[in-house]
């Protein structure tokens, strides 16, 4: 399937490692077809779309293969009974080694798509951060993500916001940071969700490759 790798596969869910740099669906003009949906309809023609992740980032995506089944995710998404978990590789020492970023989100529209933290008028998002280990040599830290909300680059805001932007993000990071990696490190790792058919619990992991 060109490039992406099956992570879980059942008659009703597919799990994928989305590749960075690929758009998830189809994006306006002819030279923004070529997607993760695209490239999986022709093996699976019933594949369908239940949420998403940017561009530059990497990782687990889920793809129903039914109605019911998209329907079923949906919901969980809507109601956020699905753990989500990212690794990221991030500027500086992180400190405190635990935290829970609470900054209020809304679109920077002169510049959209970007994101910007809006304390007046921003939508609530809330990020737990765990921190992993620190590379000296390159002074950034590994960390885990873990979204409570599901706003638009809420983790690249989030890190941007307090001082800690993201490897290789081209969007928030300083021009010394963005040239740290060659892609942004970002990476939906872990996905813990209830199976849309047979709601049996599903842990789903996919390690980073950075």
């Amino acid at each position: 399937m060109q490039d992406i790798a099956i992570v879980y596969q059942d008659q009703h869910l597919l799990a994928v490692n989305k590749p960075p740099g690929l758009l998830s669906v189809p994006g306006r003009g002819p030279d923004k077809q070529d997607c993760l949906i695209n490239r999986i309809l022709p093996a699976y023609p019933n594949a369908r779309i239940v949420h998403r992740l940017d561009m530059a980032t990497s990782g687990l995506l889920l793809i129903p293969l039914s109605h019911e089944s998209q329907v079923a995710l949906g919901q969980q998404f809507e109601q956020r009974t699905m753990d989500k978990q990212y690794c990221a590789l991030v500027e500086g020492k992180v400190d405190p080694k635990e935290q829970q970023i609470d900054l209020p989100l809304i679109c920077d529209w002169p510049n959209r798509p970007l994101q910007m933290v809006d304390h007046e008028n921003g939508k609530p998002a809330q990020t737990r951060l765990e921190y992993v280990s620190y590379d000296a040599d390159i002074h950034c830290s590994r960390v885990t993500l873990k979204p409570l909300t599901g706003r638009s680059h809420q983790l690249r805001v989030h890190m941007q916001a307090i001082g800690h932007p993201i490897l290789g993000d081209e969007f928030y990071a300083p021009e010394a940071v963005k040239q740290k990696s060659p892609r942004l490190c970002l990476h939906a790792e872990w996905l813990t969700l209830q199976h849309p058919v047979t709601k049996h619990t599903l842990d789903l992991h996919c390690p980073a490759d950075f």
